[in-house]
């Protein structure tokens, strides 16, 4: 097939639930690509001489390679080239965004001179994954020699998992230490069912056992056991334990009843299965009309949650207009199809409640946009005497989070910044700690899951040197080395 031939080709759109339908379940709204749909998306890809998508890929997946296998119906070849470089395909194909990464300098986009023409490869990428799964499990490759060397993984997240995959193919003994009675991190707590199922999460955690991953659950590493300890007990250490402290507004009235942190919310409606009741009889807040602040992806999933727990009118209210709203353009659209009333250029400035405590409403003052800030977009500027009350019977707040604070409160050796995130080597993952590498979103901060893993793949490779080496005998050296095998 010619360029000219490819370039005729229009996108194949994923089928979805119907919103009506799907706003009353908690299942998964695209529905999957068929075989046939596969192949033919994939044809459009161009197959470039430089292809500027692995570019764009965190983990510098070998997409034109992939696609093709996909396009000559040889999903096995496809599988197998996906997992050379990622091995949470079904997982980055479901929520990571494509669109801001591999998508966004794909040729065919650029060629249409819009981005939602560039080939599907997100939804390529779920296609072969869930092709694999269900063939009835992933291959299993034949085992490494052993190392003889121990590794202590502390986190079981997407930066987690990466590392511990990497590292046991290398022939290491991998513990994870996982604080929650599942791995996933973000993957488990924060991520709807609806967006990412959780057996899917378990299929990506079970392959990494089957590779020989040990998983130790309900282990608070600074609660249960110092970090310290695991340094006597491994010979390298990877800390990945995410941004899960909740931010605030600090405005009056944010500690009335009703008023939750998005990281509780979707906590309990995710891990917690509160989703599923009468099963799983979690408590969680439910009202009438439902307030969620913020307007990133988080937002959206607390949102939509919402309306699949009961509310009657669910609610976004963010500071700046819609084309600035961090959330990925899908997750805004399905919002909207199911019902989700948005309310920009507004921001609560006081909580207010009745008699007993609980929450009333929002009082709300309208914004105008001024000049850019330092993140690009411009500063949202409040209107002098525009204040107005929402009625609200419960606020989600979901405007952020910041690293987790135990490990650097319990580990002072350890080189944090001012914002509480782990100071680490940009090349190696390395931290002021020998032998104690980070990655993800202790150094990142809220993030995406591919760059959690990005972190982690390199993270991997220098924690792979330096057991084989066993020393850093200076930066430079540890650079070099690790450029080199980037390589």
């Amino acid at each position: 097939m010619n360029i000219k031939e490819r370039l005729a080709i229009p996108p194949v759109d994923m089928p979805e639930q119907d919103p009506r339908v799907r706003v009353n379940n908690v299942e998964e709204v695209p529905l999957g690509y068929t075989p046939e749909m596969a192949m033919l998306e994939a044809k459009r890809c161009l197959q470039c001489k430089t292809p500027f998508c692995i570019e764009g890929c965190p983990v510098g997946i070998d997409i034109p390679g992939f696609l093709k296998a996909i396009e000559d119906g040889d999903f096995r070849k496809s599988i197998r080239i996906m997992k050379n470089s990622n091995l949470l395909p079904a997982v980055c194909g479901r929520v990571c965004p494509q669109e801001e990464q591999c998508q966004q300098v794909c040729t065919i986009g650029k060629a249409k001179k819009d981005p939602c023409k560039s080939v599907m490869i997100g939804k390529l990428e779920r296609f072969i994954a869930d092709w694999e799964r269900e063939q009835g499990g992933a291959l299993i490759p034949s085992p490494a020699r052993p190392s003889g060397k121990r590794v202590g993984i502390v986190g079981g997240g997407p930066a987690g998992l990466t590392v511990a995959g990497d590292l046991i193919k290398f022939g290491h003994e991998v513990v994870v230490f996982e604080a929650l009675h599942k791995a996933g991190g973000v993957l488990v707590y924060g991520i709807p069912e609806f967006r990412l199922p959780k057996a899917i999460v378990q299929a990506e955690v079970d392959y990494l056992e089957s590779l020989g991953v040990e998983f130790r659950y309900n282990f608070v590493v600074g609660k249960t056991a110092p970090i310290q300890s695991l340094l006597e007990d491994f010979d390298a250490v990877f800390i990945g334990t995410g941004a899960g402290l909740p931010r605030f507004m600090r405005v009056p009235g944010e500690n009335l009843l009703g008023v939750l942190s998005a990281n509780e919310y979707l906590t309990r409606a995710n891990l917690m299965k509160a989703y599923d009741y009468p099963k799983a009889d979690t408590p969680i807040v439910k009202g009438r009309r439902i307030i969620t602040v913020g307007g990133g992806n988080v937002a959206m999933d607390c949102a939509r949650t919402a309306l699949r727990m009961g509310a009657e009118k669910s609610l976004i209210v963010y500071r700046r207009a819609e084309e600035q709203m961090p959330a990925r353009l899908e997750e805004i659209h399905h919002a909207k199809e199911e019902g989700v009333e948005f309310h920009l250029l507004r921001n609560p400035v006081k909580l207010h409640g009745n008699a007993d405590g609980r929450l009333t409403g929002a009082e709300v003052i309208k914004m105008e946009l001024g000049e850019p800030d330092s993140s690009g977009r411009r500063r949202p500027v409040p209107i002098e005497g525009s204040e107005f009350i929402m009625e609200a019977d419960a606020l989600i707040v979901a405007i952020g989070n910041s690293p987790n604070p135990l490990i650097p409160q319990t580990f002072p050796d350890l080189e944090v910044t001012r914002w509480g995130g782990v100071v680490v080597n940009d090349v190696t993952g390395q931290t002021s700690v020998p032998g104690v590498f980070a990655g993800g979103d202790i150094v990142l901060g809220a993030a995406t899951v591919i760059l959690a893993m990005g972190h982690g793949r390199r993270a991997a490779r220098a924690m792979n040197l330096y057991l084989s080496s066993g020393r850093w005998t200076d930066l430079a050296e540890s650079l070099s080395l690790c450029r080199a095998e980037v390589r």
